[in-house]
């Protein structure tokens, strides 16, 4: 007697075993790099209600999913649902595998960087400065390391301190390029991050030359139409509208603005960040109503991508409030702040 396999059922039976969470995982990581993150969201949730079931919840591959999920929440500025997260994952690392151990310095390092998105600089340093000291025992010069190394620069760099910052991005760059290669594009990333320290401390001279090595490199490696050749373009364009260089940077904005719709679509939090700052440049220039349309529709990304509270959706709407103001039309300005207000507020509960 034969018998129809339902399918539909298989498929659903599969996705309950521990095996499948890692298939879960990559489903939603192509989501996330998309910007799909309300479609990228569940999977890691459903993954990890599977790994839990299965191996229990002090399990690494379960301290692996919370990581993953933190870092979504993260990339969508909701910090307070991240947190629990990261520190959950971080517990279960040093637990299991012993509070020395190099996944041990990626969870500090994740952990690090959520506080130092929301300007937690003095708790973030020293997580980063133990996942450096772990790290640097392990394998000084494993590329693993120089990700730590550039990430604690970062910080600094935001912190105020550009000479810290610089020495370790130079330390970062000199592992890639020994280990990697200087054909790498981490090493392009590493140039690129050095100048935009040059660019913060008004050297741009030095910066526009990084800044164009890191734009050669990237075209050479990863191709012309690479969202990340497009984050480099970004950034020289937006030292460029600090000099007043205008047409320059608009040409930069307009190209990054094009590869990362075409590469990443047109919802992307990347196409919103340029969106924006080519709304400025063009607002500021007087151009009011053709930078009107750019910050409506970074408006709507950010609003609905990154959530009505996120700081980035709160900045467009003061920036499109300003416009408003400049033309007039104060009620309509007055109704964005009372709009951000009582997103912000809502957000910070």
């Amino acid at each position: 007697m034969a018998y129809l396999i339902d399918s539909d059922w298989v498929i659903d039976h599969l996705l309950q075993t521990p095996e499948a969470t890692a298939l879960l995982g990559s489903l939603a990581e192509l989501y996330w790099r998309q910007g799909r993150y309300a479609e990228a969201e569940p999977l890691h949730q459903r993954a990890l209600a599977i790994e839990e079931a299965a191996l229990g919840s002090n399990h690494p591959e379960v301290a692996t999913t919370l990581n993953n999920l933190a870092a979504l929440y993260t990339a969508q500025g909701r910090y307070a649902e991240a947190e629990p997260l990261y520190r959950r994952g971080l517990a279960i690392r040093e637990k299991t595998l012993g509070p020395e151990h190099p996944v041990v310095a990626q969870s500090l390092n994740d952990l690090a960087e959520l506080y130092r998105l929301q300007a937690r600089h003095a708790e973030a340093e020293p997580l980063y400065r133990r996942a450096v000291a772990i790290r640097e025992r392990a394998s000084p010069e494993d590329p693993s390391f120089a990700a730590i190394l550039n990430n604690l620069a970062v910080l600094y760099r935001e912190w105020g301190r550009p000479a810290e910052a610089e020495t370790l991005f130079r330390r970062a760059l000199a592992i890639r390029e020994a280990t990697l290669g200087r054909e790498h594009p981490d090493v392009a990333a590493t140039l690129a991050n050095l100048a935009s320290v040059y660019h913060v401390q008004g050297r741009y001279a030095e910066a526009e030359a990084l800044y164009r090595q890191a734009v050669t490199l990237k075209e050479r490696v990863l191709g012309p139409e690479h969202p990340d050749l497009a984050e480099t373009l970004h950034n020289l364009a937006t030292m460029y509208d600090a000099q007043g260089r205008d047409s320059e940077a608009e040409a930069l904005f307009r190209r990054a603005l094009a590869i990362n719709e075409a590469a990443l679509g047109r919802e992307h939090p990347n196409v919103a960040a340029t969106l924006n700052n080519l709304a400025v440049l063009l607002h500021v220039q007087g151009r009011r109503s053709e930078a009107e349309p750019l910050y409506l529709r970074a408006l709507a990304i950010r609003e609905r991508v990154l959530g009505p509270g996120h700081p980035s959706t709160l900045g467009t709407l003061a920036s499109l409030a300003a416009l408003y103001d400049a033309e007039g039309r104060h009620n309509e300005a007055e109704a964005l702040r009372k709009r951000a207000t009582t997103s912000g507020r809502q957000s910070s509960r």
